[in-house]
């Protein structure tokens, strides 16, 4: 494959940009998402939601190209249950994450022209009602987040910087959505790869809520004398 070839393959393959975030707070995890998606500098949606329950206890949201992202997803739900059926027993939050890494690993580095590119963040609780949230890097590495994470969206600088100076060990899930929202409104207001809505979910012993549903509406208003 010539230099010139590959880079107008490069140039025509649609990317999206994405704020997507987890928040790890004392009494369980808050994750969150933008709803814009791009193709280069044109807007394809406003409406599709990047952070999902994919069942009762986990909670996904994806940074990267749709297809593939909602490939994965239904993947992961899948492969999940199969292997709950097969254990008997429900996989922990871990498991699950090293799922999808073994899944983005293998998928990266299939030969293909068009290569499998996602981040992702999955966050849970456990049977004993522990919460946990994990990021998985495009090429499949694996962390478990301590704190706050932004896997590699277009919006990850606005909401590091906000949070690395707002984000308090402890805080309670409530300031985690409170401050997920401050977040997400920081990287729509900067970033040209998101905006339109926000999400809002959050992960405790009780099980999985969404908290936070809301549209960005464009308003205009005449300039005072």
């Amino acid at each position: 494959m010539d230099d010139d070839f590959k880079s107008e393959l490069k140039n025509s393959i649609l990317k999206t940009g994405t704020t997507i975030l987890g928040i790890v707070c004392k009494d369980g995890v808050v994750m969150a998402a933008d709803r814009q998606v791009t193709a280069g500098n044109f807007v394809m949606s406003k409406t599709f939601k990047k952070v999902n329950q994919i069942n009762d206890y986990l909670v996904v949201s994806w940074t990267g190209g749709v297809a593939d992202a909602q490939r994965l997803s239904k993947l992961i739900a899948a492969e999940l249950r199969l292997k709950e059926l097969r254990s008997k027993s429900r996989p922990s939050v871990k498991q699950s994450a090293n799922l999808v890494a073994s899944l983005t690993y293998s998928q990266i580095r299939q030969p293909s022209m068009l290569p499998n590119i996602v981040g992702t963040l999955i966050g849970g609780f456990n049977e004993d009602g522990s919460a946990e949230l994990y990021t998985i890097e495009p090429a499949g590495s694996i962390i478990r987040v301590e704190d706050y994470d932004a896997n590699f969206g277009s919006g990850m600088p606005y909401v590091l910087g906000l949070l690395e100076r707002q984000y308090k060990p402890g805080l309670s899930v409530k300031e985690g959505v409170e401050l997920a929202q401050e977040a997400l409104k920081a990287s729509t207001q900067r970033d040209v790869g998101s905006g339109y809505g926000i999400d809002v979910f959050t992960i405790t012993k009780e099980g999985i809520k969404k908290v936070v549903e809301q549209e960005i509406q464009p308003t205009y208003k005449d300039k005072e004398k």
